[in-house]
């Protein structure tokens, strides 16, 4: 693996796993596209915790809050704790079908047609809730329910493609969330389902018991965590100005190009 290939996969890994472009997508095309050997499942854990590391950085706030290490009051206490059952409940549903369908997911994992449709099919759905939700509700309104609804949208992320939060995303604004909190209960939420992903990576790797070049691994988790932090912080602050459109665009062309060149 040379050096310009971690690097790009690191950068892609940040600026693409919270913008609802999918990142897997773009993991799994770089090597395609670029003639490249697939840089393999260590280097794919090592870009994963660096935007894992990232996010629990950048809402280490709402963590602390969550896990009830910072004094709040009663009400602002209740709220928090409802956040934390209605992120448990939102990831459940994903690992229960990666439990029974990962086989499957790994199968078609690679298949570019498989990306193609699915990166158009979703963005058409993604604009469809940003056009039609209502954007009036926050994350303190969703009830047990709306998160298992999230939650289930996001077992959808397992189709390569499909972008995990662009359908958590997808389903928080059809439920009437605002842009803005849409994005944060979606990158939440990404801390225990990037978590659980890293934890069976890391348990695939010590079972094959490769050859690790630690040198490449740490790089490409520091520069993924970097860019995954500005990117975070730039699709918080400027969702609500630019809207959805432009990454439904993108998604589009991307599917059709891929469609065009491997169709």
């Amino acid at each position: 693996m040379e050096a310009l290939h971690a690097f790009l996969l690191a950068v892609i890994q940040g600026l693409t796993e919270f913008l609802p472009i999918s990142s897997s997508a773009h993991l799994v095309l770089l090597p395609i596209i670029m003639h490249w050997q697939d840089q393999g499942l260590v280097m794919d854990v090592a870009a994963h915790l660096g935007s894992l590391l990232a996010v629990m950085v950048y809402f280490r706030d709402d963590l602390r809050s969550i896990t009830g290490r910072e004094s709040a009051s009663a009400g602002q206490e209740s709220g928090e704790r409802n956040l934390a059952w209605l992120l448990l409940w939102a990831t459940l549903p994903i690992l229960v079908v990666a439990f029974v369908f990962h086989t499957h997911v790994e199968q078609y994992s690679r298949n570019a047609i498989v990306i193609a449709w699915a990166s158009i099919g979703f963005a058409l759905l993604l604009w469809l809730a940003d056009w039609r939700g209502s954007h009036t509700r926050g994350t303190r309104q969703l009830t047990t329910l709306d998160a298992v609804l999230v939650g289930l949208a996001q077992a959808l992320a397992l189709i390569p493609g499909a972008s995990r939060s662009g359908v958590t995303m997808t389903a928080a604004m059809w439920l009437g969330l605002k842009r803005s909190e849409a994005a944060r209960f979606s990158f939440l939420l990404a801390i225990p389902t990037i978590l659980a992903t890293s934890l069976y990576g890391g348990y695939q790797v010590w079972q094959d018991a490769s050859v690790i070049r630690w040198s490449f691994g740490l790089g490409v988790f520091a520069c993924s965590a970097g860019v995954t932090y500005l990117c975070i912080h730039w699709f918080i602050k400027f969702v609500n100005r630019i809207g959805i459109l432009p990454f439904v665009i993108y998604r589009i062309l991307l599917g059709g190009v891929l469609l065009l060149a491997y169709g």
